[in-house]
């Protein structure tokens, strides 16, 4: 077992605790607490626990990252510095160290990233269910979190049979939605892990946000991460891209680009990488990687032009150079890919781009293919995004992730208002600030002296 960097200490009674998501920020603080002899419901509204994990493990389950830990908090932003410690306590060598410990093991990919031997995140989930219910986790599915009960005296019926008791301040009154209709659950402290606001099919639906905010608590607006973007109209009937160019290459690879633009606060951003064309404008991992400052820019300018460069391995010069020669009877296509290397999708992009003039001026049309300039729009909608921006903000917040405005009620997860890119990082800060936050759990449950 390692589920932190501390050993847990258990209260000197058994109290209850509810976990409210059963993705990998609940699931891991609920393997901290009964590491520690507490008892734990872990509650989901869906007919499963860890839908969302699942469907992140079908393309290669992304654990962690590789890179040194410096570089690896980087990648948290504006939110480096209040999850240093939780990755600290429980980071990419932990969330390691844990996997092994379910019997999976893990390997560094070629870009650095960690992922289990077999890919899979089903392995990984079924090792780590059965751990949790050997340990004496109990799982409530199909219970959808309504908030908290009237305090008028009814809170309805109690399953879980506690008594109130001095050791603890304040316990929490839970309704649930239920097939059977609504179950009400009193309970000692309550650890909220209902994710984000995207991919709702799979559970993280943000329904959460008027509940907290009802509380007084401040809660930032949830935003798409790790999303697409449209590009403007151009094609027929409004569309973006041309029905022949999507009929050919949607969903294609367009690698080994560099994208360039200027975000929101004037500062230039540069990244090399591969993307996709959707069917609505653009996407993949390139995208994904620089979604924060275009979303923002978008934000706050109304568009943003991104200008891929085609063909980073050659200058201007060189390519304008290279474009002025002569074709003679060869067609355009073939002169690009013998002058310029540029072929199939890159090809068909200029193309759906630019105008027969571009072509006729080898200058320009050498320009065009080191910054051709797409205006995004729009991110894609929250449901499609991989992840989630906003969320409860740390400073409502104490330092045990506790809601400043509903004490005994605590956050963990992409509930928090914090984003990062993909390569590990989403999972692992989900992984460090679950086990925070169950960390925050016991110290509040400790009888106070």
């Amino acid at each position: 077992m390692n589920a932190g960097a501390r050993p847990p200490v258990a209260p000197p009674r058994t109290p209850h605790v509810a976990i409210v998501g059963g993705g990998p920020a609940g699931l891991i603080a609920a393997e901290t607490l009964a590491a520690a002899g507490v008892r734990v419901t872990v509650f989901d509204a869906m007919p499963s626990v860890g839908r969302k994990f699942l469907l992140a493990g079908r393309g290669g389950l992304n654990l962690t990252h590789s890179e040194a830990l410096d570089a690896f908090l980087s990648r948290y932003g504006a939110r480096r510095e209040v999850l240093v410690p939780m990755v600290q306590a429980f980071g990419p060598q932990a969330l390691q160290d844990w996997a092994h410990g379910l019997g999976v093991d893990t390997f560094v990919g070629t870009s650095g990233r960690i992922f289990p031997r077999e890919m899979k995140a089903a392995p990984l989930l079924r090792a780590w269910l059965t751990r949790l219910r050997a340990a004496g986790v109990q799982f409530a599915v199909r219970h959808r979190w309504l908030g908290w009960a009237d305090s008028d005296g009814d809170d309805g019926p109690n399953p879980t049979n506690d008594a109130p008791t001095s050791d603890t301040p304040l316990r929490q009154h839970l309704r649930f939605a239920t097939p059977e209709g609504e179950h009400r659950v009193e309970t000692d402290a309550l650890l909220l892990a209902l994710g984000g606001g995207s991919w709702a099919k799979f559970g993280s639906d943000g329904a959460w946000v008027p509940l907290l905010r009802a509380t007084g608590a401040d809660v930032a607006e949830l935003r798409p991460a790790n999303c697409g973007f449209d590009v403007a109209a151009g094609g027929e009937g409004g569309t973006a891209w041309s029905a022949h160019f999507l009929e050919r290459f949607r969903g294609q690879p367009l690698k080994s680009v560099v994208a360039r633009f200027t975000d929101a606060a004037g500062q230039a951003q540069e990244r090399a990488g591969e993307c996709l064309v959707s069917a609505t404008g653009i996407e993949g991992g390139l995208i994904y990687a620089l979604s924060a400052p275009l979303r923002d820019a978008i934000t706050a300018q109304g568009e943003v032009t991104l200008r891929l460069d085609l063909a980073p391995g050659r200058s201007l010069e060189r390519l304008g150079a290279d474009l002025a020669r002569p074709r003679g009877s060869r067609s355009m296509a073939s002169h690009l890919q013998g002058q310029a290397g540029i072929k199939g999708i890159k090809a068909a992009l200029l193309r759906e781009c630019l105008s027969r003039d571009d072509f006729d001026d080898p200058l320009r049309l050498a320009a065009d293919i080191k910054a051709l300039p797409l205006r995004l729009t729009a991110p894609r909608p929250l449901d499609e995004a991989i992840s989630s921006a906003g969320g409860v903000r740390f400073e409502a917040l104490d330092a045990h992730l506790m809601l400043r405005a509903r004490p005994g009620v605590f956050i963990a997860g992409e509930m928090l208002d914090w984003e990062a890119p993909t390569g590990g990082y989403l999972l692992t800060a989900c992984f460090a600030s679950g086990a925070a936050a169950a960390h925050g759990v016991l110290d509040w449950l400790r009888p106070k002296t």
